[in-house]
């Protein structure tokens, strides 16, 4: 055994988190525990070919695994694998022009304002903010920024009248790549509602070792 053997070993964790569907399926993880078909549900997999995945990073000691019955329920193995994959992100992000490329393409965030975490929880403790989960209940039921109001995107519409008048709504979801929060601020924007985003979702909140509620 000499470096490169130790340099190969690490690599394989790498080598793990080369595929954008089981970077996906992490970021779905970050949001809590979950069984496989529900996985594969929301991450757009047939149920074998996102068990391959799950097994691909169990073997590189990425998520934990729980036995229910006959139900497998998959969970990351830690808050730092969280960690990684938001750093991961910010440093693609910043280094790599495609990655920025694509983001605009697809989330297009062009009059959008755009909120940081230290601004939200000023805005948030004066009252002058409302902080909004837009993610499935389920997932904010396993954690969210304290102080968050629930409003799945789907039900967002039939639900405005919830949201106090004249306080800014600022939304977040899943991570920095989730479409849901900036599809809840135009919906919002479209309705004569203040709005804004955060820039980062629950993921990058929870590595920031920032406070999670539940």
């Amino acid at each position: 055994m000499d470096k490169t053997d130790l340099y190969e070993a690490v690599a394989r964790t790498g080598k793990a988190l080369a595929h954008g569907k089981r970077l996906e399926i992490l970021e779905l993880l970050a949001q809590g525990e979950r069984p496989v078909q529900d996985l594969a549900d929301a991450a757009g997999l047939k149920l074998t070919t996102a068990s391959a995945h799950l097994q691909t990073l169990r073997r590189a000691g990425l998520v934990s695994v729980r036995g229910e019955g006959t139900r497998l329920h998959y969970r990351l193995a830690g808050d730092d694998v969280a960690a990684l994959m938001s750093l991961l992100c910010a440093v693609a992000d910043s280094r790599n022009a495609d990655v920025e490329a694509v983001r605009r393409a697809y989330l297009d965030h062009d009059g959008i304002r755009l909120v940081g975490r230290r601004e939200l929880l000023s805005s948030a403790a004066d009252g002058s903010a409302l902080v909004l989960d837009v993610r499935p209940e389920s997932e904010y039921a396993a954690g969210h920024i304290p102080g968050a109001v629930s409003i799945p995107l789907p039900e967002l519409a039939d639900r405005l009248a919830e949201l106090p008048a004249g306080v800014e709504v600022v939304a977040y979801c899943r991570g920095r790549y989730c479409v849901l929060s900036y599809d809840a601020v135009r919906l919002l924007t479209a309705h004569g509602r203040r709005a804004a985003l955060l820039e980062e979702g629950i993921v990058e909140w929870r590595s920031a070792g920032l406070p999670i509620a539940a």
